[in-house]
């Protein structure tokens, strides 16, 4: 195979000891880069072992990573939460205006107040759309905005995507595998009341074993009167993590509409994402989407800050940082004629942000916030990419 010749190996079997003795022989035989695929909860705790002693590059814990995504989303205020970029300074959130008189049929530079917000996405009957300022919004179209924090949090405010407000203290979480695993711990060091109900009896036993301060239930997820039973009416979040995305959808719209304030489903399978807006519930995770966003982030290099996949990978929203090698710097956006279906959303220069416009000059060791198209990746790579040096850049050149 002449596995030296490769710029990366990727280890991703259904064996935890096989990825990392794959990654080790690929070393030693004089591989470049690798990455491994762990689960396993007993070498969580030993990831920075296993990059220094075997020279894994990088370690993928999907599980690990949905779990912290799905923390980081309950302990935020906002329920309709994507992700942000620049540490925290740009944030980007989707809306479902459903039939609210403010959007529907409205031209998007008709809308009052989004002078520092920008709609960088559509999402309308599971098409997604980059608009320009003539689209006009249909009912039901869920929008993705980008914009400085203070912004976004404003918009959240005024059109009351914080549901409740409450702080999330009581969370119940159905399913122990190991996400729902990781999750229940997280939260607990978070000082977080949580519930788990798991109805395998081993693995209610490892549990019991693996988690602190945890309250783990015997019982069927699904059961109404269980969760009734357990105060579903008393926790501000439900998590459902089960093998199932079709129990993990049910349960969570049956916990919606018992008002709990916060309800996330894990799933797996594509097209149920093309349904998600659809369904009274808050969110749902893909742990596919996480992972598949911190590898196109390690394969893209250190000019790549950040990677949030958007709708089904239909979309993405990457944060890069400008230099000298780019050829659009120091002129104003309004000379730079990208594709369509790329799009500069914002610029970060020091701790500035700002919407970025025609008049909008990109200098060097900028932040930049670019949305892109499925169909527009290879083009962004040359754009953004394509330069000497780091890990992959002769491969963006083939």
């Amino acid at each position: 195979i002449k596995v030296h010749q490769f710029d990366l190996v990727l280890a991703c079997t259904d064996s935890d000891e096989m990825n990392i003795v794959m990654c080790d022989f690929v070393k030693k035989l004089g591989g470049k880069k690798t990455i491994a695929r762990v689960r396993d909860v007993e070498y969580s705790n030993q990831m920075e072992f296993l990059k220094d002693k075997l020279g894994i590059d990088l370690i993928i814990n999907p599980d690990l990573a949905a779990a912290e995504a799905i923390k980081k989303y309950l302990l935020r205020d906002m329920t309709y939460y994507l992700g942000e970029f620049a540490q925290g300074q740009v944030k980007i959130v989707d809306y479902n205006i459903r039939t609210n008189a403010a959007f529907v049929q409205q031209r998007i530079m008709d809308l009052k107040g989004f002078d520092d917000l920008l709609i960088i996405a559509i999402d309308r009957e599971s098409e997604f759309l980059i608009p320009d300022g003539s689209i006009v919004l249909e009912p039901y179209d869920t929008i993705y905005l980008l914009g400085a924090i203070e912004t976004v949090e404003h918009f959240a405010t005024k059109y009351k995507l914080n549901g409740t407000q409450k702080a999330v203290e009581n969370v119940m979480i159905v399913g122990g595998g190991n996400i729902g695993m990781y999750l229940a711990s997280l939260l607990a060091q978070a000082k977080v009341n949580v519930t788990l109900i798991e109805q395998n009896q081993r693995r209610i036993l490892a549990l019991s074993e693996l988690l602190d301060k945890v309250l783990i239930i015997a019982g069927d997820g699904s059961d109404i009167n269980l969760l009734e039973q357990e105060r579903l009416d008393a926790m501000q979040a439900l998590v459902t993590v089960t093998g199932l995305d079709e129990l993990n959808l049910l349960v969570a719209i049956i916990a919606k509409r018992q008002g709990v304030s916060k309800t996330i489903a894990k799933i797996s399978r594509d097209n149920y994402s093309k349904i998600i807006n659809d369904l009274p519930i808050d969110a749902a995770i893909n742990p596919i989407d996480i992972t598949s966003s911190e590898l196109i982030k390690y394969v893209r290099g250190d000019r790549v800050q950040s990677i949030s996949l958007l709708l089904n990978q239909e979309g993405e929203v990457s944060e890069v940082i400008a230099t000298a090698a780019m050829n659009f710097l120091n002129k104003p956006l309004s000379e730079v004629k990208l594709p369509k279906g790329i799009l500069i959303g914002a610029i970060i220069s020091g701790n500035k942000v700002s919407i970025a416009s025609g008049k909008s000059v990109i200098r060097e060791n900028d932040r930049l916030i670019v949305f892109t198209h499925s169909s527009k990746i290879g083009e962004f790579r040359k754009l953004f990419l394509k330069q000497k040096g780091g890990l992959f850049g002769e491969v963006w050149s083939r």
